[in-house]
């Protein structure tokens, strides 16, 4: 599954960092998913508790915060922004589908509302990230 991917990835690189920042152990991990990413919050939550219970001491008693971070599209040809919950609602599940697993394929799916330009960029809202790890030194 998509999630439990992005779950194990994003806990692994917390785990780089804290050995990075020489942290004998990670409190909290603020995460950013991407209102373009679509990522089924409940079992990316779930993912991550599942994926923590293995990786031992580093991880025992941590707390993940998940935050959404809006999308924001920006066209190139007459500026306009607008967000991905404006587009979302006039794509079939297939279409959906398809940017969930690759956001890029929105480029195939949308237009500027203002100049049907397809000519537009991703500003804000796509991929997950980590905001802050906090720990013990």
């Amino acid at each position: 599954m998509h999630e439990w991917a992005l779950a194990e990835s994003i806990l692994t690189t917390a785990v780089e960092a804290a050995e990075k920042e020489k942290l004998k152990k990670i409190k909290n991990i603020k995460i950013a998913i991407g209102e373009l990413q679509q990522i089924e919050h409940d079992i990316f939550k779930f993912a991550l508790g599942e994926i923590i219970k293995l990786q031992g001491d580093k991880l025992k008693g941590v707390k993940t915060t998940i935050e959404t971070e809006k999308s924001t599209l920006q066209c190139r040809n007459c500026e306009h922004k607008w967000s991905f919950s404006d587009i979302k609602k006039k794509l079939n599940n297939d279409e959906a589908e398809a940017v969930h697993f690759i956001p890029e394929v929105a480029f195939v799916h949308t237009r500027c509302p203002k100049c049907k330009s397809p000519d537009f960029e991703i500003t804000k809202g796509r991929g997950v990230s980590i905001i802050s790890i906090t720990g013990e030194k």
